[in-house]
């Protein structure tokens, strides 16, 4: 190369946006959680297609209502966590507030849904009284604990906002990861609870 080629080169800066690393490893690490939720949900499915009745004789049958409404304070908690998202973005002061109360809502549904379980257990729905106690208690067991991290996480954000320190990329990363947890929710009320 001569030197009038080299000083010809210039750099170019590519005018895409690139995605954040803390919101792609959060993308990687959702794809692998509903794989497992599939195999989970294929897995219950085929044990409920080849039952006599559903539930099985014996076993109580699921709050639908309350859970009904306990799934739609989820949903709420999502749609509170979008508007902190486009507060953020104008004046991150303003998303505290919603932050802090998607979180509430969400603490109420984990909450709720305990109070459930100790109530389906005092009716005699256990992990061991038949596969519906089985599959309902580790299918929404483990999506207890993703609302449980999930919560975790909006709360850490939410302090880290509070002290001027939170990056939008980890704020994202959040957001992706509570979207899961309310996205998956209405697919394991239909197939578990319906």
């Amino acid at each position: 190369m001569t030197p009038r080629s080299v000083a010809s080169l210039r750099i170019v800066s590519d005018p895409r946006p690139v995605l954040p690393s803390a919101v792609f490893g959060m993308l990687i690490f959702v794809v692998a959680e509903m794989m497992l939720f599939a195999g989970l949900m294929s897995a219950f499915s085929i044990v409920k297609s080849g039952a006599l009745g559903w539930p099985p004789p014996g076993q109580p049958r699921l709050p639908v209502g309350a859970t009904a409404f306990n799934s739609a304070v989820l949903l709420a908690s999502a749609v509170v966590l979008f508007i902190a998202n486009r507060s953020f973005v104008r004046n991150r002061n303003l998303a505290k507030r919603p932050l802090f109360f998607a979180v509430g809502l969400g603490a109420f549904f984990v909450v709720f849904q305990g109070y459930e379980w100790v109530m389906l257990i005092r009716q005699g729905l256990t992990l061991t009284s038949s596969n519906h106690g089985s599959f309902f208690f580790l299918i929404v067991g483990l999506h207890g604990l993703h609302a449980i991290a999930g919560l975790t996480v909006l709360a850490r954000a939410g302090l880290k906002l509070s002290r001027g320190l939170l990056a939008p990329s980890t704020f994202a990363a959040a957001q992706v990861f509570w979207y899961f947890v309310v996205g998956l929710w209405p697919v394991l009320y239909f197939m578990v609870y319906l």
